[in-house]
């Protein structure tokens, strides 16, 4: 015996021409939690795959509890206990708790009918250390994303799970939810199950792993202790350069107000919310998950129009009853969700880009084809897109160049102001500072730009000013120079701006 609950040594994969994994090493101890850290495409999606049998390797070998193992599915994965679960819940959402839990593997009554009444006892037993409160008759559909994890870890252990992948398991979490999450990972390791946990965070790597193994360009690069690395270090090995500072300096000159917005409210979702915004200025927004800042710039969009207030675009008061409309006056909105809102993942990159100023490259009712490529290319030549060709889909980019793809199609549009809706959600490190180089750019070009973060750190390097709210209110404002992630959060967590209704 080695010592070690899984081994991949010297493992290769290939798709095409294009290696995926290369020569690639890792070792997991049992009952141990290990991060595995690297930019998107560094290799790590195509590691899960292997190690669960959705892909199998080219050379190199996979050893469990000692002994060569070669998987020829997810099945055989799952028989000796190895499990993932991925950012994206792949539950049956019409199906209850229980039925998610025991797919497959039915317990049934002599007679051969399925024993409902042992499932949902034996369903409550498992999701009792982990979340006692989750009703096991209930709908998937109706859980939150969180609750949607722990069912899926609950099956996972109903499966005697030796094995845990967890993928981004924080992206979609509130901060509350993502504290729930770590003490299930606790939970798990008390139990001698051992944990693989894929993020993009560090807060994620420093709060639940001990160990830490960083992938880039498909290569292993190394594992360290997380005590006896400093994050400086981790994000050098993790991108392959410095990073001088992860906020690059900017140097825009601050105009005149662009977007200014006067007691805006819709019943139910926010209140009273006024601000403004200059030309070459970044106003950062942030807050706990839920507190309105998504629906208050939705509303300025167009998306749910507000009940009551003012809108008022270089001092001229206007009304946006659609996204269309606001386009046309001069807003652009980069949404949360890329996936859903975002980007057509069936049509290439360019059509992408134009999607949304359709009639500059029409004429007479022709499209001129030729001219939507090439201002395409010449917008992602611009923010230094990273893929095979401006005809290849959205689906074959990281996570950091489909957020590029949708910057292209923002500047494709004539626009004044830019509303940046978590604009570096689920992008790795290098990719985030890209980001941040791209938002200083078209500051300097005299864009008024709103940043909505929920990280606190990249409030403070990225802000002019910043704003927070709290249950659909705006709490406070601050200047950059008077700001700090303490004030912040009290400012964040203040309730004064509630009244009686």
């Amino acid at each position: 015996m080695s010592g070690y609950v899984l081994e991949l040594k010297d493992v290769v994969k290939t798709f095409g021409g294009v290696t995926a994994l290369n020569k690639v090493t890792f070792r997991l101890k049992k009952g141990e939690v290990h991060a595995l850290m690297g930019e998107n495409g560094a290799g790590k999606s195509t590691l899960i795959k292997t190690i669960t049998g959705v892909h199998k390797p080219d050379s190199g070998e996979i050893l469990y509890n000692g002994k060569k193992v070669e998987f020829h599915s997810s099945q055989d994965s799952a028989k000796i206990g190895i499990a993932a679960v991925y950012q994206h819940v792949t539950a049956f959402p019409t199906l209850s708790v229980t039925e998610n839990i025991f797919m497959g593997q039915e317990i049934k009554k002599k007679a051969g009918f399925y024993d409902w009444k042992a499932m949902r006892r034996k369903a409550k037993e498992l999701l009792a250390p982990l979340n006692d409160s989750i009703d096991v008759n209930i709908h998937m559909s109706a859980l939150t994303v969180a609750e949607q994890q722990t069912v899926e870890i609950a099956k996972a252990l109903s499966r005697n799970l030796q094995v845990l992948i967890l993928d981004e398991p924080t992206a979609s979490l509130t901060q509350h939810e993502c504290e729930e999450l770590y003490k299930t990972v606790g939970h798990l390791k008390e139990q001698g199950v051992s944990v693989i946990f894929i993020s993009h965070r560090m807060e994620d790597m420093y709060r639940v792993a001990s160990s830490v193994t960083v992938f880039r360009d498909a290569r292993y690069i190394g594992t360290w202790d997380v005590d006896s690395i400093t994050e400086k270090e981790l994000i050098n090995y993790m991108v392959g350069r410095e990073l001088e500072q992860m906020y690059p300096e900017r140097h825009a000159r601050i105009g005149d107000i662009k977007l200014e917005v006067r007691r805006l409210t819709r019943m139910g979702r926010f209140k009273d919310v006024s601000f403004y915004v200059r030309s070459g200025e970044v106003v950062a927004f942030t807050g706990l998950v839920g507190a309105g800042r998504t629906e208050v710039f939705q509303s300025i969009f167009g998306v749910e129009p507000a009940d009551e207030g003012e809108i008022l675009l270089e001092g001229e008061k206007v009304s946006i009853r659609s996204p269309g409309e606001a386009f046309k006056l001069g807003i652009g909105l980069l949404p949360e969700d890329r996936q859903l809102q975002g980007l057509v993942y069936e049509l290439p990159i360019y059509q992408n880009v134009s999607a949304a100023t359709q009639d500059k490259f029409t004429s007479f009712g022709m499209m001129d084809v030729q001219k939507e490529k090439d201002v395409s290319a010449k917008l992602c030549s611009k923010i230094a897109l990273k893929a095979e060709s401006i005809q290849a889909t959205p689906n074959s980019l990281s996570g950091g160049n489909q957020q590029k793809v949708v910057f292209a199609k923002m500047l494709n549009c004539d626009l004044k102001v830019l509303i940046l809706d978590e604009p570096t959600k689920g992008v790795d490190v290098g990719a985030k500072y890209s980001i941040y180089e791209i938002v200083n750019q078209l500051a300097e070009q005299g864009y008024a730009i709103v940043f909505i973060s929920s990280e606190m750190p990249e409030v403070l390097g990225m802000a002019d000013r910043i704003y927070t709210m709290y249950n659909g209110r705006i709490t406070g404002e601050v200047h950059i120079d008077d700001a700090g992630q303490e004030l912040l959060l009290k400012m964040a967590l203040n309730k004064k701006g509630e009244s009686e209704e």
